[in-house]
């Protein structure tokens, strides 16, 4: 008969895992905050967003936390197929609803879908949809907030090519490597390569990076390891040469990622508190001056301190209405904009999002996940131990 888990071990686990939704909640909650002030009182809003960029300041916080758990999450797996298994039961089940959804919405005349969306390919659009790089690859996503998902999706990349080539330790020159690239890019490529009409070119893309994933999951040796790593450049080369907001922000969204990874490295003590905090400041220093608009450089900044600050307090008990609201923070990032469109004032919007963002959890993103692990093996050799760590019950990123 199994052995019961100890009330202690209950009770820590809760703890352990709550800082990163106290993180999660109020980031998703700024997102939502930003849109919905621009759209029912834009005159208040202009004057907070010309001081801070509410909703850049709940992305990056997201990146952070990606850049923390991810590598960590696939790094106790061991496993690429577990991982690659694990992130599209995580995101596309609901990311699917919300894109039917969308286009429900605009068949009923309450959304409007942007017309570009009907003048490309339609199975490049498609593809392009579903893998979540559409950012990167001049395609016009169905809601508008996936942006953020493109960049996720080469931090992934890159993240498995390095642990392949067991080079994940390195993520703090990596991060200082792509602030310090940001930097000159961002003057030569200030805008997209990859544009808006070059179909061939984002077919091409597209499809690469789906056989390098592919392969990475199905094959073994050497020829996963070369599909991994092609997929990593793959990658590293959409966000330089396909982001549409530019390499320097583009770079710096990676590079700020891998400046979480670092807080991580540093927390378990594979490298100096000071190279972490290092990592985190030439990120910053080289993103702050990014972008033209004065809301940009607050906005990075506060969400670094933020999650220093939440970090510190890691060990501290925090209330479990925040966590919940961690918990259902890709629902309510992820339906908001839809939800914007058919509300008719500001307080009635968040009274709605919230039981909303509540009941996409608990019917299509809880049930999916627990799918997703009954199609992953079981870490080999796992301690009682290992399978109570938040990185394996956490909903990542």
């Amino acid at each position: 008969m199994a052995s019961t888990p100890s009330r202690t071990a209950r009770t820590a686990q809760p703890a352990r895992l709550a800082w990163l939704d106290a993180l999660r909640g109020p980031a998703a909650l700024a997102v939502a905050l930003h849109h919905s002030a621009w759209t029912f009182a834009p005159g208040i809003w202009a004057h907070v967003d010309g001081r801070i960029d509410v909703g850049t300041w709940g992305v990056f916080v997201f990146f952070l936390v990606s850049g923390y758990i991810i590598p960590a999450s696939l790094e106790r797996r061991g496993d690429l197929r577990a991982f690659w298994i694990g992130r599209a039961f995580r995101l596309l089940p609901l990311l699917l609803t919300a894109m039917c959804l969308a286009f429900l919405l605009a068949y009923l005349g309450a959304y409007t879908l942007r017309p570009a969306l009907s003048t490309r390919p339609l199975p490049l659009v498609a593809l392009g949809n579903l893998t979540m790089l559409q950012e990167l690859l001049g395609v016009t996503p169905v809601i508008d907030v996936v942006w953020t998902l493109s960049y996720e999706m080469a931090f992934y990349l890159l993240t498995v090519g390095l642990f392949t080539l067991r080079q994940s330790q390195r993520s703090a020159p990596i991060a200082i490597g792509l602030a310090l690239l940001a930097v000159p890019l961002g003057f030569l490529l200030p805008g997209p390569a990859i544009s808006g009409h070059a179909d061939l070119v984002a077919a091409l893309f597209v499809v690469a990076v789906v056989v390098a994933v592919i392969v990475s999951v199905a094959a073994r040796g050497t020829t996963r390891t070369v599909a991994a790593v092609a997929g990593g450049l793959l990658g590293l080369a959409l966000v330089i040469f396909g982001s549409r907001i530019g390499a320097w922000q583009g770079l710096t969204i990676l590079g700020m990622m891998f400046a979480g990874t670092a807080v991580y490295r540093a927390e378990q003590g594979t490298i100096r508190k000071r190279t972490a905090v290092a990592a985190v400041l030439t990120v910053l220093a080289c993103g702050v001056f990014a972008k033209h608009d004065p809301g940009w450089a607050p906005a990075i900044v506060l969400a670094a301190a933020f999650f220093a600050a939440v970090f510190a307090l890691r060990r501290r008990r925090f209330p479990r209405w925040l966590a919940h609201i961690g918990v259902i923070s890709f629902s309510l990032y992820l339906l908001h904009p839809l939800l914007l469109r058919v509300s008719p004032n500001l307080p009635v919007f968040f009274l709605i999002l919230l039981p909303l963002g509540y009941l996409t959890h608990r019917f299509i993103e809880a049930p999916a996940q627990r799918l997703g692990r009954r199609w992953t093996r079981p870490p080999v050799q796992a301690t009682p131990r290992d399978r109570e760590t938040p990185y394996a019950l956490t909903p990542e990123g």
